[in-house]
């Protein structure tokens, strides 16, 4: 797995869920995979076979988790400029077709939230923004065409 950047934010947000998963879903499941074993018979016990699944996805989870903190690097956000724009910077863009306003923070794979407008810097936005300026164009190729935006306004 390739190097994940991310904000001191979204690392202790991974920290977080891996301990969440650790110190609370895993007993769970081991707790019902217990109750589903004293039922008696395994070979046709439903609710057995659905904890070991749900314990199979859980580990697997976990173990994703685990990865992308151990691929992590911190982004030192002192250094974060608005001179063009790069991942942590809040970029204000202009649709040139229909003159919609649209504001997306950059940020890395695992923090990305649209709700929040927080798009990923590997995204076919987030990659054609990347080291533009503010009053350059920006012609980005989706998977419904060419879009084409002017960079409005770069901050932090």
């Amino acid at each position: 797995m390739a190097v994940q950047y991310m904000t001191k934010e979204g690392y202790n947000k991974l920290l977080e869920e891996i301990n969440f998963l650790e110190s609370e879903k895993r007993p769970a499941i081991s707790k019902q995979i217990a109750e589903a074993r004293d039922k008696g018979d395994l070979s046709e016990n439903a609710e057995y076979d659905a904890a070991k699944d749900a314990q199979g996805i859980l580990e697997a989870k976990i173990a994703q988790l685990k990865t992308l903190i151990s691929n992590a690097r911190l982004i030192d956000e002192s250094q974060i400029t608005t001179d063009s724009v790069q991942i942590l910077n809040k970029v204000t863009i202009r649709n040139t077709k229909n003159d919609q306003k649209m504001v997306y923070t950059l940020v890395s794979e695992s923090e990305a939230d649209l709700k929040q407008g927080k798009i990923s810097v590997n995204t076919p936005i987030g990659k054609g923004l990347m080291g533009k300026k503010v009053g350059e164009i920006a012609e980005i190729k989706v998977p419904n065409g060419l879009m084409t935006f002017e960079i409005v306004d770069i901050s932090i």
